[in-house]
């Protein structure tokens, strides 16, 4: 694997790095996305990506996809998170867009991709359940075939940004009596269906990110439905080896300890920068050369996603490890700060908080963190792939 980048590539990370600085919205620079205050500021950027036609970073052409090459969208997401630019939102571009241009039928990707690609339609995950979160496959939420509609009901949980959505995408069981992979179907739902109720779930942080979602005697027509019955485990397994591949996050990552570097360079200990300090710097250095690793798994995947290979196996290994160095990334931080990393320093109003600025969402920022290892299929599950598939166990 040759890591070195053509000067082609390098004209295009220029070309990126141009447009990042001249059309990244000015309202959003600076500001976390924890604290955008409305639909619109989530899709922004989004909105301005589509424009340039860049949105799509991993589709194919014919549905409306870049064309990039793997080396070149590694490319643009490294410029972005050096710009601090947010991350698009995932459960359209990158889970449910490319099941429906996967298995979906040319009516449904003529009539859904077009609004994943916009921004104009906002989707959601309907995955989890209470008690059927890393063992997804006994999820309990039911659909049951009346004629053209089938009727739905049930819980979903953790359901991000659900108070914002227009659609959701969910995994339903519409065969009781079959095995529990076997018996399980994928519908997409309009949320703006009689009998749908979201809950907000408010987290210890204070924001309100994830909901419930309940489904009381739905109605979501048969058409509604990607790939065959009971067949939904192929497409959810196709989405979560999708989804777990990005949750990694190396471009952030370093980004991350870029801003870690800076934090630890203002904060003193006995009058000297905290960086000085023999013990957080070799904290930050075990940090710095288990990302490299990591970043040298990502640059092997996307070298045989560039030959045809999708991602598996490494898949797993990248939720994994990526997920791990964003906690510690976080606890590292959490411990720089020290008692100005207070968890409910919002509550002092008036945008007043103790202590320097950077230390006023450390605290959240690590709280949130603790999702990562979980969400997308825990990390303990991730183990037990790699065992069975890997060491035959």
């Amino acid at each position: 694997m040759d890591v070195r980048f053509s000067p082609a590539e390098e004209a295009f990370r220029t070309e990126v790095r141009d447009f990042i600085e001249k059309n990244y919205p000015a309202h959003l620079r600076g500001v976390a996305r924890s604290e955008y205050d409305s639909r619109e500021d989530f899709l922004a950027w989004h909105r301005t990506l589509y424009k340039k036609g860049w949105v799509a970073q991993a589709w194919p052409v014919e549905y409306g996809g870049t064309g990039w090459t793997a080396t070149q969208r590694y490319i643009f997401n490294e410029e972005s998170a050096a710009a601090d630019c947010p991350m698009l939102l995932p459960f359209g571009l990158s889970m449910v867009g490319p099941v429906i241009y996967t298995f979906g039928t040319p009516e449904q990707k003529k009539k859904y991709l077009p609004g994943i690609l916009s921004g104009d339609v906002w989707w959601c995950q309907g995955y989890s359940e209470p008690g059927s979160g890393s063992d997804l496959a006994s999820l309990k939420t039911k659909a049951v075939r009346e004629g053209d509609h089938y009727i739905v009901n049930g819980q979903k949980t953790w359901t991000t940004l659900a108070q914002f959505a227009d659609w959701i995408f969910c995994l339903v069981r519409t065969d009781p009596n079959a095995k529990q992979q076997e018996g399980i179907s994928f519908l997409l739902i309009d949320m703006k269906t009689p009998g749908i109720t979201v809950k907000p779930i408010i987290t210890m942080d204070g924001s309100h990110e994830v909901n419930e979602v309940w489904f009381d005697n739905v109605k979501v027509p048969v058409e509604n439905r990607i790939h065959e019955e009971n067949k939904g485990w192929t497409c959810a397994k196709f989405l979560l080896s999708h989804e777990r591949a990005g949750i990694a996050g190396v471009a952030r990552s370093k980004r991350a300890i870029i801003r870690l570097r800076e934090m630890l360079a203002m904060e003193k200990i006995d009058g000297a920068p905290l960086i000085s300090d023999l013990e957080f710097q070799r904290k930050v250095a075990e940090l710095e050369i288990d990302l490299h690793a990591l970043e040298y798994t990502e640059l092997r995947t996307l070298a045989g996603e560039s030959s045809g290979k999708g991602p598996g196996l490494e898949s797993s290994i990248l939720k994994i490890k990526g997920t791990e160095i964003q906690q510690r990334i976080t606890e590292l931080a959490l411990e720089a700060s020290g008692h100005y990393a207070q968890p409910y320093q919002r509550d002092l109003g008036d945008n007043e908080h103790v202590g320097p600025d950077y230390a006023e969402l450390v605290a959240p920022h690590y709280f949130n963190m603790r999702k990562t290892s979980i969400y997308g299929g825990s990390n303990e599950i991730q183990r037990n792939i790699i065992a069975k598939m890997v060491l035959g166990l």
